[in-house]
């Protein structure tokens, strides 16, 4: 049986008929080395932006269960376009949506998780030498309703149909050469990365590296799914996102440190007088988990030193304020504690499966930002990762600063054509 790839087109990539006539090509191109392809395209452009904006030009709080109904329509609009332009081509194509993909999620609007893939259709239609076009970040629920999956979902889409069908390989397919050591809007000397793990992308993507979805390299771990992120603008090699070991069979040594990531989409909010008694942390983050907040940095006080009461603060992402604030706010009222949310924070992260073995490189982050003047406001950190809150403002000269230290330039490096990250933040 031929092999099987599936092809991952961002939202720039099809961003005009030019684009997407180019992506078109690329999937014939794929189809014609005897190749049986799936395409995951995304919405052109900032389509999704403008569904958003429409949305909130008729209501304040639209409805997450219509807002799936209307952002999904973005994708297949790509999809069934560019199925008409591969039949233009000469090879036949036809356009699923995630729903009649098989793509089963759970209930969760604007943010589902997928369950499940039915790959069936797929799998016959590929079976009757058709190229497959599917639209990304879109599902059907187990209550049978329109889901998305978030930002940046088209990237989990790709992943978890490889996964299904089992594919050799899921390209994604973006305006960036690859993965780079730094975002090069800001590091213009930023080295393209020829290979990194899944655990090194994992951290790099939950700490703003803005090239692939955190979902979607989770998935792809999980399921032992090979990973080519490259440009849709060039036909030269990107980087491959594979497991340790096949990063050990070619050879290449863990760098002390991979690349400095960063975030600009961060918010931090303290609970101020919190009691001091068994289970008061788990009913807070219980009520931000209800309502789909995820948490990410998570301190607390001595309360001895505040009278017996506690200070909680944790970090979320920005867009999630408000749903927070609702949340928290009937154990505030309950409680008579205090909320205070600061929407101006950053995040500037280290990462390299070299530092497990490496003492010092927490010692050097610290100093590096005291020399810089940068305040650190929490920090958190894993086995590979290092990650420093600090004000937003502060961000862009602490990764310079921390990339330069770390001596994480390169020559070769390979400058983007477009901005920087399909979703980046």
């Amino acid at each position: 049986m031929p092999g099987t790839v599936v092809m991952k087109f961002g939202g720039t990539s099809v961003a005009d008929a030019q684009r997407l006539k180019r992506a078109a090509q690329r999937i014939v191109a794929k189809r014609e080395q005897g190749t049986r392809v799936v395409a995951v395209l995304s919405a052109r452009g900032k389509e999704t932006d403008r569904l958003i904006a429409d949305a909130f030009e008729v209501s304040t709080t639209p409805d997450p269960r219509e807002m799936d109904m209307l952002l999904s329509t973005g994708e297949r609009v790509s999809c069934a376009l560019c199925a008409m332009a591969i039949n233009d081509l000469g090879h036949r194509a036809i356009s699923l949506t995630g729903s009649q993909a098989g793509i089963v999620t759970d209930t969760s609007h604007t943010k589902a998780r997928i369950l499940e893939v039915r790959a069936d259709r797929i799998r016959e239609a590929l079976d009757q030498d058709n190229i497959v076009l599917v639209a990304g970040f879109q599902g059907v629920s187990t209550s049978k309703d329109v889901t998305t999956l978030g930002r940046g979902g088209s990237d989990t889409t790709a992943v978890a149909l490889a996964a299904a069908i089992g594919a050799d390989e899921c390209e994604i397919y973006t305006d960036v050469p690859g993965v780079f050591s730094a975002d090069p809007r800001i590091v213009a000397d930023a080295r393209k990365l020829d290979v990194v793990t899944f655990d090194e992308m994992l951290e790099m993507a939950a700490s703003g590296a803005g090239v692939l979805q955190l979902r979607s390299v989770e998935y792809a771990r999980n399921h032992g799914v090979r990973i080519h992120c490259r440009s849709s603008f060039d036909d030269s090699d990107g980087t491959f996102v594979v497991s340790e070991d096949e990063a050990k069979d070619k050879d290449m040594e863990n760098p002390l440190i991979t690349a400095v990531t960063h975030s600009r989409g961060e918010a931090r909010v303290t609970l101020i007088g919190l009691p001091d008694s068994p289970g008061i942390a788990g009913r807070v983050t219980t009520a931000l988990a209800d309502a789909n907040v995820n948490i990410d940095m998570i301190i607390q006080n001595d309360p001895r030193s505040e009278g017996g009461q506690a200070e909680l603060s944790f970090t979320i992402p920005k867009e999630d304020v408000a749903t927070a604030d609702a949340a928290l706010r009937p154990l505030a009222d309950e409680l008579g504690i205090q909320v205070e949310t600061n929407d101006s924070m950053g995040k500037v992260s280290i990462v390299g499966a070299g530092m497990k073995s490496h003492p010092g490189v927490a010692a050097k982050v610290f100093s590096v930002l005291g020399a810089n003047d940068i305040n650190i406001e929490m920090i958190s950190t894993s086995p590979i990762r290092i990650s420093c809150v600090i004000p937003a403002d502060e961000v862009e000269p602490a990764v310079k600063a921390l990339h330069t230290a770390f001596d994480l330039q390169g020559a070769d490096t390979i400058r983007p054509e477009q901005p920087f990250g399909e979703f980046a933040s």
